[in-house]
């Protein structure tokens, strides 16, 4: 054999390591993490949901705030009193003790209750909004989490194949039926390979990083068993009578509806009536005083404030009108991208199986001879590129499935809420 087409140390050192790296990756992830149910369960314990929640509690405590009267107001008055004359010390001083009430007239403080009202109807549907929002969030780190796990076992199956056809060229190397340049093109594609899955595996760390955050678990999450992307989603179901968003709209609408009333209200005059004792000492008698008093609209109507309100109204009603058109844009393109998806995942499946039978079989080819070595390294990349692809579909559907709940107002992979 030609001194040439021996195989140089390096190139064995090489692959040895990286099978050995091979051999060693992944053994400190076994711990899996909670499934998707188990952790939508726990999804009122989430910062977004108690948010929401404290949002809520914060407009219904402003209802009934809104309800409670006025307080009354005590004067107390002294004239005549500390002077010069007849009006020095107190002999002659008159004293007053009253107490005044706002009458809250003209339907003000109804209007205010209705107002405060329709703002915790708003901020009940965006809790709602904020729930499903949440879930689909949840649903998407999970899903991509267990995506870039996958993703990394598929970089660590791809090295095994990339050293095992590595050791087949070096093999044929020794033989002298190749030249020593594919040897070294082997070890480099080893080494790619190697940094591809070193890459892989840091990108899992970090979507699993991402899926302990967002689902406040007290450990580590370091595997996924429960699989959502393999999980189908539920059968179409028909349209919603009105879709979340539209409902959080509607809700906004009525709310800048009510103030609008609100401060028509505030337009007119307010009345307030006093109840109150005068003391005459002078005369050592005493007299009840009654007075009503209300302002002169002369300068202030609030016009600048209803116009607001008002303005505030009509944009309200025009956002309501694009949520609309939007949510109904929406759900048709969710229901064509589930299909769709849905149409993909089957494609990529029957995708992997033709790759693995023309990989295995270039691989027949390739030892024996037949078919080169750039021959055996496409059908290796379609095979990795097949498998990938799979992946990507499942979680493309899973993002359509979570845009299709959002506009059902549910969890994804979940019935009706």
């Amino acid at each position: 054999m030609p001194p040439s087409y021996r195989r140089p140390p390096h190139v064995a050192v090489g692959c040895a390591l990286a099978a050995w790296a091979v051999l060693s990756a992944g053994s400190a992830w076994a711990d899996p993490a909670p499934s998707f149910a188990e952790l939508l369960s726990r999804l009122d314990q989430t910062p977004a949901t108690l948010e929401a929640d404290a949002l809520t509690q914060a407009a219904e405590a402003r209802v009934r705030q809104a309800g409670v009267r006025p307080n009354p107001m005590l004067g107390l008055e002294a004239d005549s009193l500390f002077g010069t004359g007849p009006y020095a010390g107190t002999a002659n001083a008159e004293a007053m003790l009253s107490i005044s009430q706002d009458l809250e007239l003209w339907g003000r403080r109804a209007a205010r209750v209705e107002a405060a009202r329709a703002d915790a109807g708003a901020a009940a549907r965006q809790r709602d909004l904020a729930v499903v929002d949440a879930a689909g969030r949840l649903a998407l780190i999970y899903a991509e989490a267990e995506a870039a796990e996958r993703r990394a076992e598929l970089a660590e199956e791809s090295l095994i194949l990339t050293v095992a056809d590595a050791r087949a060229a070096l093999a044929l190397v020794e033989q002298g039926r190749e030249p020593l340049l594919r040897g070294i093109q082997s070890e480099s594609e080893a080494a790619a390979a190697r940094a591809a899955r070193d890459e892989a595996q840091a990108e899992r760390d970090a979507a699993f990083a991402r899926l302990a955050a967002v689902a406040m678990l007290a450990v580590p999450v370091t595997g996924i068993d429960a699989s959502l992307l393999d999980q189908t989603p539920s059968a179409a179901r028909e349209a919603p009578t009105v879709a979340p968003t539209v409902r959080v709209a509607e809700a906004g609408r009525d709310a800048a509806e009510r103030r609008i009333t609100v401060e028509r209200i505030r337009a007119r005059p307010d009345v307030n009536a006093s109840l109150g004792l005068r003391r005459y000492e002078a005369e050592d008698a005493t007299a009840l005083t009654f007075g009503i008093s209300m302002p002169l609209p002369l300068f202030d109507r609030n016009r600048g404030n209803i116009d607001a309100a008002q303005a505030e109204f009509r944009a309200a009603e025009a956002r309501l009108a694009a949520v609309r058109l939007e949510a109904q844009a929406d759900r048709a393109a969710a229901r064509a991208r589930l299909a769709a998806s849905a149409s993909r995942v089957g494609a990529a499946d029957a995708g992997i199986a033709s790759a693995e039978e023309a990989y295995r079989l270039s691989r027949i080819g390739f030892e024996a001879g037949r078919i080169s070595q750039l021959e055996l390294r496409v059908t290796r990349a379609a095979l990795v590129n097949a498998r990938t692809t799979a992946v990507d579909a499942r979680l493309a559907r899973v993002r359509a499935e979570i845009d299709l709940a959002r506009q059902d107002g549910r969890a994804p992979f979940q019935g009706d809420q």
